[in-house]
This record gives C-alpha cells, sequence and structure tokens, in this order.
C-alpha cells in the first residue's frame, strides 16, 4: 500500500512539475514581449511625432488602397461600417463590400441607403472565387461598391474582393467594425517607410461596446457595462499591446487579425489567396506569405503599428464568448497543425525558430497543461500529495504574476496612447485586470480546451455568433 502512494506521488510530480514548467515558459516569454512591446511603442510614438501622418497623406509614393469588407447577414451593422470607410482620412482609396448571399436585409439596405445601381463591371478572377451575381455603383459616391454572390463562405468573398480590388494594397475589414478616420494613414506609414515590401501591416483592435458612435465615427471613449466586455478590453490591450507588439520588434508575426490588416495583393494572390481549410483563414494566409516570401527567397517584412485603430464589437454573455473563443483555439490549432513544417525550421527565421514554437506550445495546445494544473494541483494539495513550496509556486506564477502582466498591459495604454481618459475609467480597468485572473482566465482555458475537443472531433466548421450589444447611442449588432 505504502509503495502504490509513493508511486502516485512520483506520478503527481511529474505531472506537477510539467506543470510549473509550462508556467516558467509561459510567463517568461509574455514578461520578455512586454519589455520589447514598452520599448517598440516608444520608439514608434518618437517616429510619428517627428514624421506626422501628413508626409504620408501628401506623399506622391503613397499607394491607393482597397477596402474589402465581406458581409454576410449583417444588415443592422453594415451602413454603420461603411459610413465609417467612406470618411476615412486617404488620398486614393476603393471600397468593395462583398455580400456574401446575405439571408436578410443586408443588400437592400446597402442599395437603398446609399442608392446604388445595377451595373456591368469586368470581372477577372485571379483567384479562384465564386462569380458574383450584381455589380452595383453609385457615381456619386465614386469609391464604393457592392456586389452579390452566392454564398460562399467568408475566405471566398474576400477573394472575390482581391479580384475586383486596383490596387496595389488591400486591407480587411469586418463588417461590425469601425474605423478611425487616420487609421489607414497610420497603417500605411511603415508600409511607404520600408526600404523592402512589407506583405502585412496590421492595427490595434479595440472593444467598441459602451462606446459613443454618431456618423459611422466613435465620439466618445466608454468601457461597457457588462462585467464580460470590460474583462475583454483588458484581454484584447495584453493581446495587441504586449503580443503582437513584441512578436512585430522581433519580425516574428504570425497572426494578424483579419478584422483590420493590410495585405499586398499580388504577394497574397501568388500565396493562393483566402483559403477555406481552417475557420481562421487569417492566420492562415499570413503563415502562407511567410512561406511563399522564404521559399521565394525575397527580402520582405511585416509590420504591426498599435495606433491605428479599428474599434470592433465583442461578445456580450459567456455563451457567445464560448462560441467565439472556441472557433479561435480551433483555427489555431488547424493552422499551427497544417504549417508544422515550419516548426524549428531555420529556413524561417523568427517565425520558425521562435514564434511559431510558441504559438504551438502555448498558445494552441498549451491550455491543456493549463486546465491540467488549475485540477491537478490544488487537488493533489488537498489530498498532501503536493508540498507546501510547490502550492505556492503554483499560484504565484498561474495568478499573481498574471495580474502583474495584465496591470502591465493597462499601465501601457495609460502611459502611452491614453483611449480612456476618465480616472474613474482607468481604476476599473486596473480592478478588472486583477480580476481577471480569478475567474475569466480559467473560463477562457476551458472554452480554449473546448475547441482542442472539436479539433479531435474532426470539426471544421464555425459555430454561428450573432449578438447585440448597446454602443452610446443605439444598438448595434454582429
Amino acid at each position: 500500500m505504502e509503495s502504490l502512494r509513493d508511486l502516485v506521488i512520483f506520478i503527481t510530480n511529474i505531472f506537477n512539475n510539467i506543470i510549473i514548467l509550462y508556467f516558467f515558459a509561459a510567463n517568461g516569454s509574455y514578461t520578455i514581449l512586454m519589455f520589447l512591446s514598452f520599448a517598440h511603442v516608444w520608439l514608434y510614438q518618437m517616429r510619428i511625432s517627428y514624421a506626422g501622418l501628413q508626409e504620408v497623406r501628401e506623399s506622391p509614393v503613397t499607394p491607393p488602397v482597397t477596402v474589402i469588407v465581406p458581409a454576410f447577414n449583417e444588415e443592422n451593422s453594415i451602413i454603420l461600417t461603411v459610413e465609417s470607410l467612406l470618411h476615412l482620412d486617404y488620398p486614393a482609396k476603393e471600397i468593395i463590400v462583398v455580400d456574401d448571399g446575405s439571408t436578410d436585409q443586408t443588400l437592400q439596405k446597402l442599395l437603398e441607403h446609399f442608392q446604388l445601381i445595377r451595373m456591368d463591371l469586368i470581372w477577372r478572377p485571379r483567384l479562384a472565387a465564386t462569380t458574383p451575381a450584381a455589380f452595383y455603383h453609385n457615381p456619386h459616391i465614386a469609391p464604393l461598391t457592392v456586389i452579390s454572390k452566392p454564398n460562399g463562405g467568408k475566405p471566398d468573398a474576400l477573394n472575390v474582393g482581391i479580384n475586383m480590388a486596383r490596387s496595389p494594397y488591400f486591407c480587411t475589414i469586418d463588417a461590425d467594425c469601425i474605423l478611425e478616420k487616420d487609421s489607414l494613414l497610420r497603417l500605411m506609414y511603415p508600409v511607404i517607410q520600408s526600404p523592402v515590401n512589407t506583405v502585412l501591416s496590421a492595427g490595434i483592435v479595440r472593444i467598441l461596446n459602451g462606446c459613443v458612435v454618431q456618423d459611422g465615427q466613435v465620439t466618445e471613449i466608454r468601457l461597457p457595462e457588462h462585467p464580460v466586455e470590460k474583462f475583454q478590453v483588458v484581454e484584447y490591450l495584453r493581446s495587441f499591446l504586449f503580443g503582437r507588439t513584441g512578436w512585430n520588434l522581433l519580425q516574428g508575426t504570425f497572426i494578424a487579425s483579419g478584422a483590420f490588416c493590410i495585405f499586398h495583393r499580388e504577394t497574397v494572390i501568388e500565396a493562393g489567396g483566402f483559403g477555406h481549410d481552417t475557420v481562421t483563414e487569417d492566420i492562415d494566409v499570413v503563415a502562407n506569405v511567410h512561406r511563399l516570401m522564404r521559399a521565394k527567397k525575397r527580402a520582405y517584412r511585416t509590420s504591426f503599428t498599435t495606433d491605428p485603430v479599428c474599434w470592433t464589437i465583442a461578445p456580450h454573455t459567456r455563451q457567445l464568448l464560448g462560441k467565439q473563443r472556441r472557433r479561435w483555439q480551433l483555427g489555431l490549432i488547424q493552422t499551427v497543425m497544417k504549417h508544422n513544417t515550419m516548426l524549428f525550421n531555420p529556413k524561417y527565421g523568427t517565425i520558425g525558430m521562435l514564434s511559431l514554437p510558441f504559438q504551438t506550445f502555448v498558445e494552441a495546445f498549451g491550455c491543456l497543461v493549463e486546465f491540467g494544473g488549475y485540477i491537478l494541483i490544488p487537488v493533489s494539495f488537498l489530498l498532501g500529495l503536493t508540498p507546501l513550496d510547490l502550492f505556492l509556486l503554483f499560484v504565484l506564477l498561474a495568478f499573481v504574476y498574471g495580474t502583474f502582466l495584465s496591470v502591465g498591459s493597462v499601465v501601457l495604454e495609460e502611459i502611452t496612447f491614453r483611449r480612456y481618459p476618465r480616472m474613474g475609467d482607468l481604476m476599473r480597468l486596473l480592478w478588472y485586470a486583477v480580476l481577471e485572473n480569478f475567474g475569466y482566465r480559467q473560463m477562457i482555458v476551458l472554452y480554449r480546451v473546448q475547441g482542442f475537443v472539436q479539433y479531435m472531433r474532426g470539426q471544421k466548421s464555425w459555430e454561428l455568433v450573432r449578438h447585440t450589444v448597446r454602443t452610446g447611442t443605439e444598438e448595434a449588432p454582429a
């Protein structure tokens, strides 16, 4: 009997040590990314303060940009999104809305609001995509074109937009997003400054819930009301200001939010466009671009900028949040497994040696270790199988240090961009940065584990997310 207990203790210690090592590795990585982010943001603020956006606005080499908006059943948000795009401050832009066979009034509302008429336009399919059913345009609103097509999914709608784009760069925007007026100028600034081809320029995404929106623009920034939404504000700050900013400084960008990023059109076409074999086509296309450029041995770079802001509607209930996070996790696992030949492959530089291993072992599959830790270590401690010092180390790494990282993201936001000017909002953000690690984080880990289970079951499609949230002036569905 004593030998059986010793065996149980031995096995438990092995698993406990694996869990502790995981938290050391994950938190260590996040800490390095945090300090890199502080340095990167400071340097960027210095550069942009000297140059300003006038250089981008007036430069003869500033390229035109096509904004592509795939839309499926977005009747309550599409007008607001298109209005914000029409008001963008950019010297040469075109806006292509691709209605992907909506079954609601999305297309009808676009036609009526912008007084669009059907026109015959030339269709040249550079990428395999569904042939459009109709094209709509209003000569008095020159930048805007609306395409109607049978339903084929978001990647197909994006590929249709790429085929119709006439600009060397295109920007992908979700149909429930609002861009700040100078977003494209800020996103293109690193493109025109780069001595080599910039194939991807991504920007930060923030939570629209609770903000005041008028005439397609965010006029007052407020925190949302529901705790689930407030937690997501902190989570987005940490993800974008730490994770993606740090990886950008290392030239290791593997994830870019399809809700708001610019791509070099010819590069994406050569890479095969947006694929249908993952549910996160935005991550997959970035991986395909890296593979293409490395295979062709071309000089290139990617960029992530922290101040061109896209405002998006976040889930406002736990049920909708679970659907979103399961899809994100499913798509990430699909993508890292699809591109596993890049893993620890020096041919792909920082992507292969650092970024992809981090996304694979920490973000994609690390949720299994973390979830196991939240159960195994407390239970084994209560049963007397885990010593007190190991249990306290776990609490320090999983809860206390996680709080430090969350608070750090809010502090970085405050000392750089100050998007939440009210002192009350700042204090609430700091409070939720602490609370996030005691319940919310564990709930997100559970959703991620469920996404892993979906992958193991062979699930290929999205869980449909439809919700309505309150902004400061009106209800805005996503």
